[in-house]
């Protein structure tokens, strides 16, 4: 039966670029959606921007922007990170976004009319010095449950405790340092204490839909009287003009606190997608067969599981059936900081040029399904990535392809004989309990089993040898099935795989021409089929990389990340060209060619020499300036984009035909790297880019 899931992660705050725990988080949950859709299963994938808040009004002030503008400019850069690590989204949002605004709105009418939220006037921390009333996240002191310092004013980072801003001791302002003084204002309240809330999410929280460790948490929050009565206390749910959010209905001057319309802005971001796709939302999430789930992090289960369902539920909606949380992420042993050296910043990653699908696979190999925290060690990183991915995995199919290519024309034996019917037999066996680990968010351990049956197949060739039977004249046949026998467990082990690596996958199944895995193609046998060329899949990790990207961030860099976003007005680095037509753009003929040959062009350190196949019956000789940013051997057998009628140019080392594109920033020094244009993998030499 197909299964309808409704996947989202925690809306990132929109004050900054994306950092590597966002990334952590994305990849959980993205991996898991490409499972469930190889399995066949409905998905909307969605998630939006949180951008409403007081930190954002603030900082929106200090960039002389509005909050709107402030936060466009983030979002702008965010395309960049979710594209580059191959994160597939449906859609994304705003909080901002008229839906948001009237989903809030609503949710709140339907609590009040349940009689669940009530006006008290209560006193609340005032900085004299900037004439406001505090957020709680701007209010920090000691947690008067255990103590610690510099805990924000609405839960300790510590212990987890929640509680209102006036019981921190010691209070600050974040702000200005003064030490704020308490006025009274009127502030709305949803009364969780309510019996009904209480005794609905004293149900809800333990009934299986949560992990026991974040069960078991939870129930700490719930406290009990001498009577054995369960309380919960009440959730503030406004917040003081001047305010950056969602007004309350009747109530001019008071806004929604953030975390009301930030979770919201799931349903909001659903809504947009369904009416795009033309669903009606409310039939879609109607659906009693519809699966809600959640992927976040541990800092922000108070708000997913205590406040969000009573929310939904009380306003006559669904709750959540899953909320999966996750660990933070350090780096070897230590908490992520860039001025040491020990922060991983997602933009230098992409900069420099390393694979997303080797972070991909080291973070996903370092999942479960507990709410444990995932090191970062980039000597296990480089180690990992090239001994699973590249010396056992690709391995495979680069110590066999080359003679089912040059010996039997491409094709495959119809027949693999009993030994290859054995190891293939084997690798199929394993399709349902991957599919399980998968299923339960245990990538560490599936990755491992998939890592297990390279293994096998490797030791399988080790054993048969290809290149010696090759030698003998008379061993064709017996040749063809070991060969065949290792592209097939190639495809068996790249289905596994695909969750984790879209990317590499999708050149596999253009390298063996066939149609996308599914995750029921493990029953089945490509038989005698013909395969295409093997081009490059993966290259190895350079240390020198690690060393790159963990370098202390220097002022510059910090601000380049900070105002990446902020540069979508000069993309780049550089304006926008004057505007052209259209019969400009036709006279540019843009054709994909695959580069059959490269070379270094002896006296030029820049240069390297490529033969380009542009589907015209002969090859182009073409000079390009990207010699600093590739390897010649890491180019063959790519495809990319070719300036095809441009003039020939006669250059000191011989004719150039034409010119390949790429793409880079304008400040070469401030953001190094070069990017090769490429198609999709299925693509072929001499189609036009139109």
């Amino acid at each position: 039966m197909t299964r309808k899931l409704f996947v989202t992660t925690a809306l990132p705050y929109a004050n900054a670029p994306f950092h590597i725990g966002h990334m952590m988080e994305y990849i959980q949950a993205d991996t898991w959606v490409r499972f469930q859709r190889m399995r066949g299963n409905e998905v909307r994938f969605v998630c939006a921007d949180d951008a409403h808040g007081a930190p954002i009004m603030i900082a929106a002030e200090k960039a002389g922007l509005t909050p709107q503008a402030f936060v466009a400019q983030i979002a702008a850069g965010r395309a960049r990170y979710l594209e580059g690590f191959h994160i597939g989204f449906d859609n994304w949002h705003s909080t901002d976004a008229p839906e948001n605004h009237r989903l809030a709105q609503d949710i709140y009418r339907a609590l009040r009319a349940n009689e669940l939220i009530e006006t008290r006037t209560i006193e609340q921390f005032f900085d004299p010095d900037k004439g406001m009333f505090l957020p709680d996240r701007f209010i920090k002191g000691e947690c008067p449950r255990c103590g610690a310092r510099d805990q924000y004013g609405d839960n300790c980072e510590v212990c987890g405790a929640v509680y209102q801003p006036t019981e921190l001791k010691n209070p600050y302002s974040a702000l200005s340092g003064a030490t704020p003084e308490l006025r009274s204002s009127e502030h709305f309240f949803f009364r969780l204490s309510d019996p009904r809330c209480v005794e609905y999410l004293e149900n809800w929280t333990q009934d299986g839909r949560l992990q026991p460790e974040v069960a078991n948490k939870v129930r700490e929050w719930f406290t009990r009287d001498e009577d054995g009565r369960v309380s919960l206390g009440d959730w503030d749910i406004s917040r003081d003009a001047p305010y950056f959010g969602i007004e309350i209905p009747d109530a001019p001057g008071k806004y929604f606190y953030v975390w009301l319309d930030a979770p919201i802005g799931y349903l909001a971001s659903l809504k947009n997608l369904c009416s795009r796709l033309g669903v009606d939302v409310d039939a879609y999430l109607a659906q009693p067969e519809l699966e809600q789930v959640h992927f976040i992090g541990k800092d922000i289960v108070t708000f997913h599981t205590l406040f969000w369902p009573a929310m939904l539920h009380f306003s006559g909606r669904k709750a959540p059936d899953r909320v999966w949380v996750h660990g933070h992420l350090t780096v070897s042993g230590e908490k992520m900081s860039k001025s040491r050296g020990t922060g991983i910043s997602p933009l230098r990653y992409l900069e420099l040029g390393m694979d997303a699908q080797w972070l991909r696979y080291y973070i996903a190999a370092k999942l479960n399904a507990h709410v444990e925290d995932l090191d970062f060690n980039p000597d296990d990183f480089v180690a990992r990535v090239n001994a699973d991915l590249v010396g056992k995995y690709v391995n495979i199919a680069s110590r066999a392809a080359g003679f089912i290519a040059k010996r039997f024309g491409g094709r495959l034996s119809a027949d693999v004989g009993v030994e290859g019917r054995m190891v293939l037999d084997a690798l199929r066996a394993q399709a349902e309990p991957i599919a399980q680990l998968y299923e339960g968010r245990e990538f560490g351990k599936a990755l491992r089993e998939i890592m297990l049956l390279a293994d096998r197949v490797n030791e399988y060739v080790d054993a048969h040898k290809p290149w010696e039977i090759a030698r003998q004249p008379d061993r064709e046949a017996a040749l063809h099935d070991v060969c065949t026998t290792c592209i097939e467990a190639f495809r068996l082990l790249t289905l596994y795989l695909k969750p984790v690596l879209p990317e590499l996958a999708a050149r596999v199944e253009a390298f063996l021409k066939v149609e996308p895995l599914q995750w029921a193609d493990a029953a089945r046998t490509l038989g005698a089929h013909t395969i295409g060329a093997f081009a490059h899949l993966m290259q190895r990790v350079d240390a020198k990389l690690m060393d790159a990207l963990f370098e202390p961030a220097a002022p510059a860099q910090e601000a380049l990340e900070a105002a990446a976003a902020a540069a979508a007005a000069t993309p780049g680095g550089e304006a926008l060209a004057p505007q052209i037509g259209i019969d400009d753009f036709a006279k540019v003929d843009l054709r994909l060619a695959r580069i059959v040959a490269a070379e270094r062009v002896e006296g030029s350190s820049k240069l390297l020499r490529l033969t380009l196949d542009a589907g015209e019956g002969r090859t182009r000789n073409v000079f390009s300036g990207i010699a600093a940013a590739f390897a010649p051997a890491d180019l063959v057998g790519r495809t990319t984009v070719l300036v095809a009628n441009l003039a020939p140019r006669k250059m000191k080392f011989g004719i150039s035909e034409g010119m390949v594109l790429a793409a880079s920033h304008a400040d070469a020094k401030a953001q190094p790297g070069l990017f090769l244009l490429e198609p999709w993998p299925a693509a072929a030499p001499g189609l036009r880019v139109r």
